[in-house]
């Protein structure tokens, strides 16, 4: 029995990085299922397994996938009850955003940030094509880092065009395995050539009549970095579904409303119309962010749907 790092998931296939640095082609053993959870993908990039190797085939088969520290997961899809695992033992995450070409809405961020907060992994904001911006869209992307930066987000400004912006990342991501996730088309694969130009990953313009980016990342990968430490790219994602939440503690992963919630006067209040809610209180008084407050509203909507 050999043990290894899932660094590829296609659905049914897996490469597998083991101890000597070989990647092994490995599938898993008859039905698999990892502790209760409905996924669609019962192994994935960053898990920890155990597989046994056969000679003969030069290839592994999976037989137990090890303890998660953590892990980041979404819907499959939206007809779907069963959710996607993006990937296993992250010691951070990176959501990249563009104020343009595509625009990338703070509901977006925040599902990903609620996300990320209620699995325990770190996250950061990077946000691309500073150099496309004009006068407006720099107001709005400093308005967005001060309020992210302000929750305790660190954020990033890039130029992939210029490469302003990447010694700082490679420096953060050193001897870490990090996350990129993203909508399509915000310059994740174009990032990744650029830190490690040997990986001359295919990438595609963005789409000029939807102002979308196309996929081209398909499975979620995990790519070595010369500098020390590994990246997780995830395929592009259109929507970011909230999963697993009771929706009496959504708002316990929005920081700055949880700090604040312990002033309201019902332990159990939801931040709706309830009497003496503090948290009201600060979005009237500007002290939470009216965008991060609708946020949390329509997340709240979201789940109050699937609790009727």
């Amino acid at each position: 029995m050999e043990k290894g790092l899932v660094i590829k998931s296609t659905g049914s296939r897996y490469k597998v990085l083991n101890k000597k640095g070989e990647v092994i082609g490995c599938t898993i053993k008859g039905k698999f299922r990892v502790k209760e959870l409905r996924t669609t993908n019962p192994v994935a990039v960053g898990d920890n397994v155990l597989f046994e190797f056969e000679r003969s085939t030069n290839s592994g088969i999976i037989t137990e996938v090890l303890e998660r520290k953590n892990y980041i997961l979404r819907k499959a899809s939206n007809l779907s009850k069963e959710s996607q695992i993006i990937a296993a033992n992250i010691d951070q995450a990176f959501l990249m955003i563009t104020i343009i070409l595509p625009e990338t809405p703070v509901e977006f961020i925040d599902r990903f940030l609620i996300t990320a907060e209620a699995y325990r992994v770190p996250a950061n904001i990077i946000i691309n094509k500073v150099d496309l911006y004009g006068k407006k869209e720099t107001e709005r992307m400093e308005y967005l880092i001060s309020l992210y930066s302000k929750i305790g987000y660190e954020c990033f400004r890039l130029s992939l065009i210029s490469n302003s912006g990447t010694d700082i990342l490679k420096e953060k991501m050193k001897d870490r395995i990090s996350l990129i996730a993203g909508n399509s088309g915000v310059g994740k694969t174009t990032l990744l050539n650029i830190l490690n130009p040997a990986l001359n990953l295919k990438t595609e313009e963005v789409s000029d009549y939807h102002k979308q980016g196309k996929h081209v990342t398909t499975f979620p990968e995990m790519h070595k970095m010369p500098f020390e430490g590994f990246i997780i790219d995830s395929p592009g994602i259109r929507g970011f579904g909230v999963v697993d939440m009771n929706r009496n503690e959504i708002y316990h992963f929005f920081p700055e409303i949880f700090r604040i919630s312990k002033n309201c006067r019902f332990y159990n209040c939801l931040h709706l119309d309830e009497p003496d809610c503090a948290v009201r209180n600060a979005v009237e008084n500007k002290l939470i962010d009216p965008l991060r407050y609708k946020s949390y509203l329509n997340i709240l909507e979201d789940e109050n749907r699937k609790y009727r």
